[in-house]
């Protein structure tokens, strides 16, 4: 798991400096601007079947069974992986096109403002990479399960690649205005689809995977995948379908030169409490708090979950709850750091990254993002731990327990964003999804447990978590001392160097600290050091 966990995270940090120069050039060209608000919400639908798949339903609900036929017939598991990727590819050509088809129809009948056809317009042009990118997800849980993690890990790298590329050329190559720009980008997009599923070809025939059409749908194994994937499709995705209501909310209740400053309500004239490029603020906003949940909290989640798949399948439940257990611990280890780093960083760190071409030219952008960000890292901990104890039902093949946590947790989520907005702009968006992450764990912690309690499990999930929490607060106090030196010292300094002494001050002091108090994840994480678990079982943890 360790050796997984490290891959994934090194290659989700190669991806996720691409995704940050993403992200600058996004700044540069297009601004906090209407524009960045139309391509910010036309991707988000593509980008949450990326979300639902890659990091989710399909995957998650394919792993454990996948892994439980290869332990008992490997024949009929090659049957169970040609059926799912041909019935997966069917289903998701068909909601292509019907997808297609409600686009054109709003576009003709119901589209009232300009920014609203350009939304639509982008939409349908990377609609197909729905398709794309969830064959890249199933293809990546099949090279899971045999403990192969690169070629996954690596296919965001490509399509970050595709979108600098798109729009650097067309920027600064052939200097075309950035309403037309953004079409250029679109088809990137795609062009990237195509290449991420190629790249995942070759470690499949070395796992001795290969794909041929199948329709085995009556089977035992497939029945239970769909059983599984559909409430699997909300209960690991409710942070990301609480981030798109965010842009949502944020997108309808925002004043622009179309829809003007304010809108009738009962009889009463309401103004909006946001502005067109609030969107954007929150997109930026949500890539800075997901970079330590990318690089660590997903791919931590995703390096365990096989092998808590593999402890389920033989019915070791002390086994799988000590799994849980440790990655609880990594998650408080690393997110309580992070959270107060992001926080102490976050003005200059998005001065530095955003703050030119088209960024902030109209009015504080880089103050608003900050803004929300400061909301975005209060759930940290909370967006960590949902992703372990997602999988860790998945892998027991309880699908329907985090669903229903999940429906309250985006229940809660739209009330919260329509309360909130009005007080603390999107502000209040982002602080109201960090208190749903959290509704969410608590439901998921005091349910696992008692499941675990149930199956005869000895060992509890929270063993040593107090521990572990006591010395990670010590360590960031450590930490939050060194930062606030840093800050006084850098007070005048321009940005760029208050990041070049914080950054690297505040990391190596907690990771002293941490050695000093002899924090048992630092070695877990960053050594390779195995517990007397995994080293009973290191042909099941590798």
């Amino acid at each position: 798991m360790i050796k997984g966990f490290r891959q994934i995270a090194s290659l989700t940090a190669i991806s996720r400096v691409f995704g940050f120069a993403r992200d600058v050039a996004y700044s540069h060209f297009f601004g906090a601007s209407p524009l960045m608000d139309a391509w910010t919400i036309a991707f988000k639908i593509p980008n949450l079947a990326r979300r639902l798949f890659g990091e989710g339903a399909a995957s998650a609900s394919f792993i454990p069974i996948y892994s439980e036929e290869l332990h008992k017939n490997p024949e009929k598991a090659k049957q169970l992986v040609n059926t799912v990727v041909t019935v997966l590819f069917v289903i998701l050509a068909a909601m292509v096109l019907i997808g297609q088809g409600i686009i054109w129809g709003y576009y003709k009948f119901f589209s009232s403002t300009n920014d609203t056809r350009l939304v639509l317009t982008l939409s349908s042009i990377m609609l197909p990479y729905m398709l794309f990118v969830c064959m890249v997800a199933i293809l990546a849980g099949i090279l899971n399960v045999h403990r192969h993690f690169a070629a996954p890990a690596a296919a965001p790298i490509v399509l970050n690649i595709c979108i600098i590329t798109s729009i650097l050329i067309t920027g600064w190559v052939f200097n075309i205005k950035a309403r037309e720009q953004v079409f250029f980008v679109a088809v990137a997009v795609l062009i990237a689809g195509l290449a991420q599923i190629a790249i995942q070809v070759r470690p499949l025939r070395s796992a001795g995977v290969s794909i041929r059409p199948g329709w085995q749908i009556h089977s035992d194994a497939f029945k239970k995948i769909i059983i599984l994937m559909g409430p699997m499709i909300l209960g690991l995705t409710v942070t990301q379908i609480n981030t798109l209501a965010d842009d949502l909310i944020a997108w309808w209740l925002s004043s622009s030169a179309d829809k003007g400053l304010s809108f009738i309500l009962l009889g009463r004239d309401i103004q909006y409490p946001l502005e067109r490029g609030s969107v954007s603020h929150l997109y930026f906003a949500q890539r800075l708090y997901q970079l330590p949940l990318g690089i660590f909290g997903i791919s931590l989640a995703t390096a365990i979950f096989p092998v808590m798949s593999s402890y389920a399948a033989r019915k070791d439940f002390s086994g799988l709850a000590e799994k849980v257990s440790h990655g609880l611990r990594s998650a408080i280890f690393i997110a309580i750091p992070a959270t107060i780093g992001l926080a102490a960083v976050a003005r200059p760190l998005i001065s530095v990254a955003f703050e030119h071409g088209k960024f902030g030219q109209i009015r504080d952008d880089t103050g608003m993002v900050a803004w929300t960000l400061l909301f975005y890292t209060l759930g940290l901990f909370g967006y960590f731990v949902q992703q372990i104890l997602t999988r860790a039902f998945y892998a027991m093949q309880d699908s329907k327990t985090p669903m229903k946590s999940a429906l309250i947790a985006v229940f809660a989520n739209i009330v919260l964003n329509l309360t909130l907005i009005w007080f603390l702009g999107t502000g209040g968006l982002a602080l109201s999804t960090a208190l749903c992450s959290y509704v969410q764990v608590v439901i998921l912690v005091v349910v696992l447990g008692r499941s675990l309690r149930k199956r005869g499990a000895d060992t509890l999930i929270f063993d040593g978590f107090t521990r572990t929490l006591l010395k990670t607060v010590a360590a960031t106090v450590c930490m939050s001392v060194v930062i606030i030196i840093a800050l006084l010292i850098s007070q005048s300094w321009p940005n760029i160097f208050k990041l070049l002494l914080i950054v690297p001050s505040a990391a190596v002091s907690y990771l002293l600290a941490a050695k000093f108090l002899r924090i048992e994840m630092l070695s877990v994480l960053f050594s390779g050091k195995r517990s007397n678990n995994e080293t009973t079982n290191g042909s099941i943890d590798d």
